[in-house]
């Protein structure tokens, strides 16, 4: 049986996006089967509509069952998690760019409205996450930010170190990691999946 590796984007994101496309192949040219599912709405992410969509994208999860998301991507990962049966147990998560204390600059794009894309952030910053039960079933993880990330401040590392025991990997001045800072391959997170399945 094959590992499964799941890439989930992030809010307005695309399953086409910046280095996913890469990602897959590099991947599948190793024997991963990978899938990167669209999200519904993903300009207007819901928790009750991403973490359905995702899984029912999976199926049933096991130990050979790998997630790399990025940004909001994470978030709607550790809360998939948090709906599986107690028990359960996946292979492990490469999260990029994720968070869960907060975000800033959410106004930052022209045009955009900050007071709508606040509301849109706030029930995923705010419905809790158990994140015992998410420890439990997500046995390892590596969690990879960035030192100039606009959105995603730093401090969001502490809730992957101490909560999911996570290994942090800083990269410089990356952005938010993503394609519209001109990021079409991102080894780091290869190399972290590569990681995971050979622990």
């Amino acid at each position: 049986m094959s590992k499964r590796v799941f890439i989930v984007h992030g809010w307005d994101g695309n399953p086409e996006e910046g280095w996913f496309p890469w990602l897959k192949k590099e991947l599948e040219a190793k024997g991963f089967q990978v899938f990167v599912p669209q999200l519904p709405e993903p300009e207007v992410p819901k928790i009750n509509k991403w973490v359905p969509a995702l899984a029912q994208a999976v199926g049933q999860a096991d130990g050979e069952t790998y997630f790399i998301g990025h940004s909001m991507g994470c978030q709607a990962i550790i809360r998939y998690l948090d709906t599986l049966p107690e028990g359960s147990k996946v292979g492990g998560a490469v999260f990029v760019a994720g968070f869960a204390k907060r975000l800033t600059n959410l106004g930052i794009e022209d045009g955009e409205d900050e007071k709508v894309n606040n509301a849109i952030a706030a029930p995923w910053l705010e419905t809790l996450i158990d994140w015992p039960k998410v420890k439990t079933i997500l046995p390892k993880s590596i969690a990879i930010f960035s030192d100039n990330d606009p959105f995603v401040p730093l401090d969001n590392q502490d809730d992957f170190k101490e909560k999911l025991n996570s290994q942090i990997i800083v990269e410089h001045q990356k952005g938010h990691l993503s394609g519209e800072n001109g990021i079409f391959e991102l080894p780091t997170v290869l190399n972290s999946l590569l990681t995971l399945t050979s622990l």
